[in-house]
């Protein structure tokens, strides 16, 4: 049974909002590697900085002809901005070009270098939990560190010892894109050990695509999921609505994150349904699928 024209014009809706928020992240993210000023991206590509505001922060929408302006003004591929799957990273374009070029006798043995240094050892006994919020992370990631006797690390709380102040004081401070801004050198502070740990970042940080790229690459990622009704009893009982408090439909809100995110919580490698469950009958799951997929390198007795 097909779809009615209200259900096809909403996913059109869903469609069209998840590529401007993807476009939206993409410039973000390349203007912040490269260390550009929001005046001189403009400067360049000949758009006015509050066009190029209204573009990063997903309102409104761009013409072909201005976003070719903007990515050669960042020195990327157009494609790098839309497309769902392109490496963010310049030096990561620059190389697969190389890759592409090369002869097969060259492929083949970048091939077999990079496949005889692969993640296995980088990621062994490192383990991220992702999800949103509500899905359980805190919890299990706590449960499960303490099981597996290694430290846990969740990145909200990193924050606040590192600036001193109380989360909701540095989202005030910093706002949304400040934020995000911290949790990424805290996780880049956090990949720079060595030592196996269990680590959890907030729901969105999978948005930010250059430094979700780098988590994937150094950490064994596993997503929680839940119901959204779930997440939002979940996140009631913390007595903390956050950043859910203005929201006149919560369950409404979390529904439009979960189609939103989705597909970025899929890149990661083992899925987990926390609905309905206790915490002790889902870290058993946990554990059992950390044992599976050999998680901690070398075997888990």
């Amino acid at each position: 049974m097909g779809m009615d024209n209200s259900d096809a014009k909403s996913q059109t809706d869903l469609t069209k909002q998840a590529l401007i928020e993807r476009l939206a992240r993409r410039v973000r993210d390349v203007r912040r590697q490269k260390g550009l000023p929001r005046r001189v991206l403009s400067e360049r590509s000949g758009v006015s900085p509050r066009y190029l505001a209204q573009l990063e922060a997903g309102e409104g929408n761009i013409s072909i002809a201005l976003l070719e302006r903007v990515a050669r003004a960042l020195d990327v591929e157009i494609e790098t901005l839309i497309a769902k799957h392109v490496p963010a990273e310049p030096q990561a374009q620059r190389i697969a070009r190389l890759y592409q070029r090369a002869g097969a006798d060259v492929q083949a043995q970048v091939q077999k270098l990079l496949g005889a240094n692969a993640p296995a050892g980088v990621k062994a006994g490192r383990i991220c939990l992702l999800g949103l919020r509500g899905s359980g992370k805190t919890t299990l990631g706590r449960m499960a560190a303490e099981a597996l006797d290694i430290p846990f690390v969740e990145l909200n709380r990193l924050i606040e010892e590192e600036t001193g102040i109380p989360l909701a004081e540095v989202l005030s401070l910093y706002g949304q894109e400040g934020y995000r801004r911290l949790e990424t050198e805290a996780l880049d502070r956090v990949a720079r050990r060595t030592a196996p740990m269990v680590i959890a970042v907030s729901g969105g940080f999978v948005e930010e695509e250059a430094p979700f790229a780098r988590l994937l690459e150094r950490f064994h990622t596993v997503w929680l999921r839940t119901t959204p009704s779930e997440h939002v009893e979940r996140v009631r009982n913390q007595s903390d609505l956050r950043p859910l408090r203005d929201e006149p439909d919560a369950t409404a809100r979390i529904k439009m994150l979960m189609q939103t995110r989705a597909p970025l919580y899929a890149r990661a490698e083992a899925e987990l349904d926390t609905s309905n469950q206790t915490p002790e009958a889902t870290l058993k799951k946990l554990i059992g699928l950390i044992r599976a997929r050999d998680f901690m390198g070398g075997g888990l007795d």
